[in-house]
C-alpha cells in the first residue's frame, strides 16, 4: 500500500509518503508558508519513492485541531488530490498524532497544542506501541482550566507546555517525568495512525472530510481584549 500523509495544523509543515511497512519523510518548521511548502514536499517524496501520483492508494490528513488557516490546508489539499485520483481520505487527530512522538513507557500521554489566546488544545492518550488510543475527549480551553481525567501523572508534550507550563503543572497531580514543548504533529505519525484504517479498506470519500477545530472563534473582539 501507498499512502500519502499530510499536516499543516501549527507552526510544522509536513508531509510522508508510507510505502509498504517505510516512511519517507519531509518537514520544516515554517510559519505562514505552508502553502508554498506543501505541494513541493509531496512532489518531492514522490520522487524519491519512484511512484506517481496514480500509485497512490489513500491519503491520510491531519484533521485538527489547530490553526484554522492550517487545518484548512491541509484539508482542501487532500481533498483535492483525493478527488482527482478517486482515493480515499484516513482522516486523523493532530493531537493524537504529537502524541505518538512521546515515550512509551506506560504512562499516559497528555498532548497540548497552544491555541494561542491563553489556550491550549489538548487530548489524553494511551501510547500502545505503534499507536494511540484517546482517554475521554479532546478541548479547547484556557491553560490553567485544564481538567486531566486520569489517575497518575501523563507524559506531556506539545507546544502548550512551552507556552503554558505553570498552568498545566497545576493541573497535574505531581510533575511529569518527561516533557517536552518543542514538538507538533507530524505527518510521518499521521501515516502510521491511518495505516491500518487504510489497509482494512476504511477510510471516507473526499468530500465528507471535516476540520475539527474545537472552537469558531479566531480571534478575540475588542471589547475581549480589554477585558
Amino acid at each position: 500500500m501507498n499512502l500519502l500523509a499530510l499536516d499543516t495544523a501549527t507552526e510544522a509543515c509536513s508531509a510522508a509518503l508510507l510505502i509498504g511497512s517505510d516512511v519517507i519523510e519531509r518537514s520544516e518548521i515554517a510559519p505562514r508558508r505552508h502553502a508554498e511548502l506543501i505541494l513541493p514536499m509531496i512532489e518531492s517524496l514522490l520522487g524519491e519513492a519512484g511512484i506517481s501520483r496514480r500509485q497512490i492508494d489513500a491519503i491520510a490528513v491531519g484533521r485538527g485541531p489547530g490553526a484554522f488557516t492550517g487545518v484548512r490546508l491541509a484539508i482542501s489539499v487532500a481533498q483535492g488530490l483525493a478527488l482527482g485520483l478517486d482515493v480515499p481520505v484516513v482522516p486523523v487527530s493532530s493531537l493524537a498524532a504529537l502524541a505518538m512522538q512521546a515515550p512509551d513507557d506506560g504512562a499516559g500521554v497528555l498532548a497540548v497544542i497552544d491555541a494561542r489566546m491563553g489556550e491550549v488544545y489538548a487530548g489524553l492518550f494511551r501510547r500502545d506501541g505503534e499507536s494511540v488510543a484517546a482517554i475521554g475527549d479532546e478541548t479547547v480551553g484556557r491553560a490553567e482550566a485544564l481538567r486531566v481525567p486520569s489517575p497518575g501523572t501523563p507524559n506531556v508534550i506539545g507546544s502548550g507546555w512551552s507556552s503554558y507550563r505553570e498552568a498545566i503543572e497545576k493541573a497535574l497531580a505531581s510533575p511529569p517525568r518527561w516533557a517536552e514543548g518543542a514538538r507538533y504533529p507530524q505527518a510521518a505519525d499521521i501515516a502510521r495512525l491511518a495505516a491500518p484504517i487504510a489497509a482494512a479498506g476504511g477510510g471516507i470519500a473526499a468530500d465528507r472530510v471535516q476540520p475539527v477545530y474545537l472552537r469558531d472563534k479566531v480571534a478575540l473582539t475588542l471589547a475581549e481584549q480589554r477585558r
